[in-house]
Parts: structure tokens; sequence; C-alpha cells
């Protein structure tokens, strides 16, 4: 996978249940759109756990995913000042997300990663 950035930063979560549907249509048509039009955000995609079967060691198993967050967002960045600036905080508190829906979100995990191939 290649990647434009040289930061990678993820937003991994639940949502309860009666709020999926809501949960979804705002982070597609609200969420993502305020994100990528942040200055230094250079991609934003968002993504949904599956079903992980691996052969490693000659062995293939089911990797056990019962504890890890079902949705995640993957935001590309040039900087992880990004996630500082003042467009950010404007762009994470915008619409309806704050009120309708992050209050219904769960098991929030927030990663950054420094992208090392091809020395970015």
């Amino acid at each position: 996978m290649s990647t434009a950035g040289k930061w990678i930063f993820t937003a991994a979560m639940d949502v309860d249940a009666d709020k999926e549907a809501l949960f979804n249509e705002v982070y597609d048509q609200e969420h993502v759109p305020q994100l990528r039009r942040v200055p230094g955000v250079l991609a934003v995609t968002r993504a949904k756990l599956d079903t992980l079967r691996v052969t490693m060691g000659g062995e293939t198993k089911t990797v056990d995913s019962q504890d890890k967050p079902r949705y995640a967002c993957i935001v590309e960045l040039e900087s992880p000042d990004v996630l500082t600036s003042p467009a950010w905080a404007t762009a994470v508190d915008a619409g309806r997300w704050p009120v309708e829906v992050r209050p219904f979100t769960r098991n929030r995990q927030h990663t950054l990663h420094r992208v090392m191939n091809d020395e970015q």
C-alpha cells in the first residue's frame, strides 16, 4: 500500500447499535469531508473490521478480534502537527458529530504512526 503522507493517524471505535446508521451517515457525509479540508490532511479512508484468517508459520488461524473496535478511520498526514492545528480542532467538532454521534461511541483508540517505507 502506497501512502501519500509521512504520518498516519487512526481513530478506531465502536458505536451503539441503535446509532450505527446515523454514525455511518454523519461519518461519510460530514466528518470525512470536514477532515479532508484540513490543511496537511492528504487522505482519509474508513474501514470496518472483518474476520481475520491468516497463515503464519505453516498454521492457518482465525484471529480473535472480540475486543477490537469495529470501525476505523485512517488519516494520512503531512505532519503530526496537523492534529493540533486550529483547522483540525474545528473539523473534529463540526456538524452533528460532537453532539449526535460522539457520545454514543466507545472503545475509542487513537494511534499515530510515522511512515517508514520509501524514506519519506
